[in-house]
């Protein structure tokens, strides 16, 4: 079977027809195939999608259910390629993208978690929606489609994980954030895509500019481990996890972002394959109200036959993962077998009209059945509206916000560029113009980290020091040294790239690779003045060396920061901008290698010596912890409103009083907490905590303010602590910025008890903002 990455590359020629038909390839074209009711757009969505399904035959129904879905001449209908990929810009990895045309390249935005770094809502509505707008102009020149497989929600549980640069971070809260924002902007909600429009009076709420698929679903965040691959792992984990950890993205995506699309993972989750699970797929649809279509992870119908043996035969895998609820199969292995999954009774066909349904009905709300899409709402888009100043200028404003300042020894940063000093920049990944990670299109422009800090510096000098990232010889060390020496100033670049961090690639260690530690601390050694270290890529990386060695003044993390990255840098290293972003995920000790990669649980376990994951539930010692980001100027804070009391209570039956009673109907005294399913009206019990935020500093700049709870321990696993919300704002020197945080307490108070119910604590929780703490409590009446 092949991996996602040959499959893209193998079957690029077979679909390349599909995802670059020209714009007059459209459906219900005048006059032959206008009459249906499904071209009428004056008819509800749903009843043109069930007349479209109608007119289908079996043999066309089932052409229809791949990622490559085959044209439908009689009616009119056009082959579809349904997998394109926009993680943070247009992407080369699906084939629904080329650029083969009128466009050749696209906006190359920051890898996700480097965007995430910047805690910034508005920043990740815009970019979407920028990605957005150059989506519909390529699609409208034929070069992409109009169903983009992302963001990817899934939450950087392990340090290692080879895509966890994708994801939003660790958090649930942040990460869910960051899905509603991303969808928002991508979908187009109403107002925020109006400059696009034709038709200033269109007001249809379900029309759609793209669709976003949030994925992958559930518990997959394990590539290539040891015995352990992302197509035959089986991820173990409890009800009390999914509930407070692994599901809130996902469930914030659909009820908030209200995402079109969910891709099912290729990993078993307790046992059963994703894409067949239906309890999971029923879930996002019955309790969270989906209303979408949902995609397999491209083969992994296969592998619920081929890898996790879950299912007897062919037919019996493609049975089950119709009747689980999933829609489209991202391969081959349905058009294959669900005509003889039929024959033998195991599949009906009133199964692949429900998906149908669902799968037209996304087409229908993108406008795919309306005629000729260049005199439509955003028939104006074309090849001028990608690679557009606005947003290449967006794209170093979201590498600016997400750099993150690790380490600044006696303000070491930033340095002056009046002073006209010699800069000397070491390290594979400095000259490079490949900054962006996985799921990368073409960028805009290509420049290289190098190339940015030589805009800034009169006097710039580079050596490699190591001839790749991996650095397997040092070869190049005395080079890089004779160059520090006779510098003013050096920059070392080191880290990761994505021949240690991809798809189907996790990390064994988290150290540098190869040499790049023994380069970094020559270099250091060498060099007239402290030097700044510059690291790139997703993972966390384990540099206490560096933390602790005094001739390394200043370390930076810039991530993969897009096209942009190197302008950014410079920027920030020599003060033009003030720095702010905070790290979305914790930096670990190389010793959290000896924790299995394949254990799912996220709190700790002393008995067994398991120190939990990510910073809600992790024991042990950090390297740098989850929001931790310097600036160039200090910072106090004050709460200024904030409740210290909120009163909860459970409705009886007969409305007559209110009170909590236990299941025997007797009033309850003294209770620990409260479920959240148990309270009404809990949305009402909402706060405001409002937090003043002074600039101590001489420059002015933006300032993440990230508000903790810490709740009392109730129950055994209760959180360490958790963020409830958060706010960047910009600050002047010497001044006080307010800014106001909604707080949900039965949302973001809460968690999930071993049942994985929700439960709210009872008593003293305590807020804080840096160092300044308040206490709410939280009483039954």
């Amino acid at each position: 079977m092949w991996n996602r990455k040959q499959w893209s590359s193998m079957t690029f020629v077979i679909f390349f027809l599909a995802a670059t038909s020209s714009s007059d390839d459209y459906a219900c074209k005048i006059p032959h195939h206008s009459s249906h009711p499904f071209c009428d757009a004056s008819i509800p969505i749903p009843h043109r999608a069930r007349n479209l399904v109608s007119l289908l035959t079996l043999q066309e129904k089932i052409l229809l259910l791949s990622n490559n879905a085959s044209a439908v001449p009689r009616l009119g209908l056009p082959a579809y390629q349904w997998w394109s990929e926009s993680l943070h810009g247009l992407a080369t990895n699906g084939p629904g993208v080329s650029f083969h045309g009128a466009v050749s390249s696209a906006t190359a935005f920051p890898q996700v978690l480097l965007s995430a770094a910047s805690f910034n809502r508005s920043l990740w509505l815009r970019s979407a929606a920028a990605i957005a707008r150059e989506a519909r102009a390529m699609f409208n020149v034929g070069q992409a489609g109009l169903t983009f497989w992302a963001p990817n929600i899934n939450l950087f549980r392990d340090p290692r994980w080879g895509r966890g640069q994708e994801t939003p971070g660790e958090d649930p809260m942040l990460a869910s954030a960051y899905a509603v924002q991303y969808v928002r902007g991508l979908q187009e909600l109403p107002g925020i895509h109006d400059a696009a429009r034709q038709d200033d009076d269109d007001d249809d709420d379900d029309a759609l500019m793209v669709s976003a698929c949030c994925k992958h679903f559930t518990a997959y965040d394990l590539d290539m481990w040891r015995q352990f691959a992302r197509y035959n792992f089986n991820a173990v984990v409890s009800q009390q996890d999914l509930e407070d950890t692994y599901q809130p993205p996902f469930r914030g995506c659909i009820q908030q972002g209200k995402a079109s699309c969910l891709m099912c993972s290729y990993n078993e989750v307790n046992g059963v394959p994703a894409c067949a699970n239906e309890e999971l797929l029923g879930l996002a649809r019955d309790k969270w109200g989906f209303k979408g279509y949902i995609t397999s992870d491209c083969d992994a119908v296969a592998t619920v036959f081929e890898y996790q043996k879950y299912a007897k035969s062919r037919e019996d895998a493609v049975a089950a993962v119709l009747k689980a609820g999933m829609d489209i199969n991202c391969g081959t292995f349905m058009l294959r077998y669900t005509e003889s999954a039929i024959k033998q009774g195991k599949v009906k066909e009133e199964d692949l009209d429900r998906a149908l349904l669902n799968l037209f009905t996304v087409q229908l709300r993108l406008g795919l059945f309306d005629g000729d899409p260049i005199r439509g709402r955003f028939g104006k888009l074309g090849a001028k509206d990608v690679c557009t100043p606005e947003h290449k200028a967006l794209a170093l404003e979201a590498a600016r916000q997400g750099i993150v300042l690790l380490k600044n020894d006696k303000k070491f940063l930033p340095l002056n560029r009046d002073i006209g000093a010699s800069l000397a920049v070491i390290g594979p990944m400095a000259a490079t113009t490949e900054l962006g990670g996985g799921y990368s299109g073409i960028p805009c422009t290509s420049t290289s980290l190098y190339d940015g800090l030589g805009e800034f510096a009169e006097r710039i000098s580079y050596a490699f020091g190591c001839h790749d990232v991996p650095c397997d010889s040092d070869d190049g060390f005395a080079e890089a040294i004779n160059t520090a020496k006779q510098a003013d100033f050096v920059v070392i670049v080191a880290g990761l790239d994505t021949t240690q961090e991809t798809e189907d690639h996790d990390r064994v260690s988290l150290l540098l690779p190869g040499k790049q530690m023994d380069l970094v601390s020559s270099v250091a050694d060498a060099s007239k003045n402290p030097v700044i270290l510059v690291l790139t890529g997703g993972g966390p990386l384990d540099v206490s060396f560096a933390e602790r060695n005094e001739q390394i003044a200043s370390i930076l993390w810039v991530g993969y920061p897009g096209e942009a990255g190197g302008k950014a840098l410079a920027e920030i290293i020599f003060g033009e901008f003030n720095p702010a972003g905070r790290l979305p995920m914790t930096w670990y000790p190389e010793a959290f290698t000896n924790v299995p990669m394949n254990d799912m649980s996220m709190r700790a376990d002393p008995s067994r010596g398991y120190p939990g994951r990510t910073y809600r539930f992790y024991t042990g010692s950090r390297v740098y912890g989850f929001g931790h980001g310097l600036s160039y100027s200090d910072f106090s804070y004050n709460f200024l409103s904030a409740p210290s009391k909120i009163s909860l209570s459970r409705i009886v039956k007969d409305g007559s009083r209110k009170r909590l009673l236990n299941k025997a109907g007797k009033e309850v005294y003294g209770v620990d907490y409260a479920q959240v399913d148990e309270l009404q009206n809990c949305n009402l019990l909402s706060f405001s905590v409002d937090v003043s935020v002074t600039n101590l500093g001489d420059l002015d700049g933006s300032h993440v303010i990230m508000l903790f709870a810490r709740g009392p321990k109730v129950v055994e696993g209760s959180p360490e602590t958790q963020l409830v919300g958060f706010s960047r704002v910009h600050t002047i020197s010497n001044k006080s910025t307010e800014t106001s945080i909604l707080v949900d307490p039965c949302e973001h108070l809460s968690f999930a008890d071993k049942q994985g119910k929700r439960i709210l604590p009872l008593g003293s929780h305590t807020l804080s903002v840096g160092d300044v703490e308040h206490v709410v409590s939280i009483q039954i009446y």
